[in-house]
């Protein structure tokens, strides 16, 4: 490698990375020239490029121009300004620099020793955010709860449900696995279920209770408070209930406040999900929604999502992390050291499923340091009157429903089929969603409640403005008359 590029070298580094900067401040700029949603075919790539890696070096630029051209046409450009499908996935130049940094430290930060700041700047953030939120005192790290950075909702549900099942299991013994239950509504996350898989949870233990548009679909504590008396008479043993605020498919909220109460009395793990929705709660008019969130044991939101904290940075409070260690932790003689060893600092190996870990919280922590908390929360209400715009446009509509009361940033409506004819709603509305992320100019996807198909339209992304929801709604009206016109 002495003529060229150095596995790292100063000078080299500032040059190339200059060159990076360049080619993704461009890629930005020009971003909304692209189809929103990717066009290519399935194995599109392999086509264009070669069998085998090279023997010899190549120059940066002709990687740039393979990305130009090849990569870029198979990207579905998340952060679009016309991205309004699934939920957001914020990039910002706050968080963009504190990956930069964390790249560039690179460090493995799985125990304190391996990395001091690194543990004690995400103790130090999530109490930030904690309190940003006005979480309860227990679930900082003064006490014996405190936060956590892990990559996804995915993994905080798993932890805490691990975590729960290895508690419940140290009081009634071990080999009463196959009694323990699990409570979630159906409108709940799929990854609960994934973790129920990897839990040992047996499947006919997973209670997905039926919500329904009386509840706005949320789960109802009538028919929770039924289900676990049905289950402790057949002989069960209640231990996990999950609740959401902010639903996938409707951002339905959860009543936590009564949940936690029957999930005390019942002495069960109480973990809330507000993965897309809990950094709306970091404005006072909206932290109504996460009322309740006292009687919780654990609460997870993602600052990826809609906190301008680029992905992975999914953040989990939890109020006893003793459970949490207990469940997950190893403690091998290559890892033995004086701190640790002494109970003086965290390690957060420990509290996750992986050994090795990121410096995540730069990220979180340049985002808060660089944004503040006024222009955060003026971020979080612009998105939710931009929803509330596109909701009064649909509304004005009479050929459009709008299906569910819209809360936060998701308007979920559809094409009314004529004649009242529902045999035809889902063919229509799924042809209606074809058709306009076919065109490339925006992407939205869908759902289907009580039966009903739905089209899904999450304002969220960094980039969005009036113009971009009014084009949008105005490209939904000419697909859709002229889809209607074929009828």
């Amino acid at each position: 490698m002495e003529s060229g590029l150095k596995p790292m070298d100063a000078e080299q580094l500032r040059e190339n990375a200059h060159k990076m900067v360049d080619f993704i401040a461009d890629y930005y700029k020009t971003i909304e020239n692209f189809p929103v949603l990717s066009q290519v075919q399935p194995g599109y790539l392999r086509e264009l490029l070669p069998d085998s890696a090279p023997t010899h070096p190549e120059p940066l630029q002709h990687i740039f121009d393979d990305i130009q051209a090849k990569i870029l046409p198979g990207v579905t450009h998340w952060q679009s300004p016309n991205f309004f499908g699934y939920y957001p996935s914020n990039s910002s130049i706050a968080g963009f620099l504190g990956e930069m940094m964390s790249a560039g430290l690179n460090i493995v930060g799985f125990s304190w020793i391996t990395s001091p700041a690194a543990t004690e700047l995400e103790m130090i953030v999530l109490d930030w955010f904690g309190k940003m939120l006005k979480l309860p005192e227990e679930f900082l790290s003064a006490g014996k709860g405190g936060g956590v950075i892990q990559g996804t909702a995915s993994e905080a549900v798993l932890v805490v449900l691990l975590a729960a099942r290895d508690k419940i299991l140290r009081r009634v013994g071990k080999n009463f696995l196959e009694k323990l239950v699990v409570y979630a509504s159906d409108q709940t996350h799929s990854a609960l279920q994934k973790a129920c898989q990897i839990g040992g949870i047996h499947p006919e233990n997973c209670r997905v209770l039926r919500t329904n548009s009386s509840t706005n679909y949320a789960l109802s504590p009538n028919v929770l408070n039924e289900a676990i008396s049905n289950d402790v008479t057949g002989g069960l043993i209640p231990f996990f209930l999950c609740a959401t605020v902010g639903t996938t498919s409707s951002t339905a909220v959860d009543p936590l406040l009564e949940l936690g109460k029957i999930a005390k009395s019942n002495e069960m793990w109480f973990h809330v999900d507000a993965a897309y929705a809990g950094s709306a709660c970091i404005c006072p008019e909206y932290r109504h929604y996460i009322d309740g969130v006292e009687e919780a044991d654990s609460f997870n939101t993602n600052a990826h999502k809609w906190f301008l904290t680029n992905f992975d940075c999914s953040v989990l409070w939890i109020k006893d992390r003793n459970a949490l260690i207990q469940a997950l932790s190893t403690n091998p003689e290559f890892l033995k050291n004086k701190a640790s060893q002494a109970n003086l600092v965290v390690d957060y190996k420990d509290w996750q499923i992986p050994l090795g870990r990121r410096f995540r919280s730069l990220k979180l922590w340049m985002v808060l340091r660089l944004y503040g908390l006024e222009n955060l929360q003026s971020y979080i209400r612009n998105h939710i009157n931009l929803a509330k715009q596109f909701e009064e446009l649909v509304a004005q509509d009479p050929r459009f429903e709008i299906v569910t009361p819209r809360l936060f940033s998701l308007v979920c409506f559809r094409l009314l089929p004529p004649h009242n004819d529902e045999t035809c709603a889902t063919k229509l509305n799924h042809g209606l969603l074809e058709a306009v992320n076919s065109t490339g100019k925006i992407f939205v996807s869908h759902t289907v409640m009580s039966g009903k198909y739905l089209l899904r339209f999450a304002v969220g992304a960094p980039l969005t403005e009036e113009r971009h929801v009014n084009a949008a709604w105005k490209l939904l009206q000419d697909e859709a008359s002229a889809l209607l016109a074929t009828l």
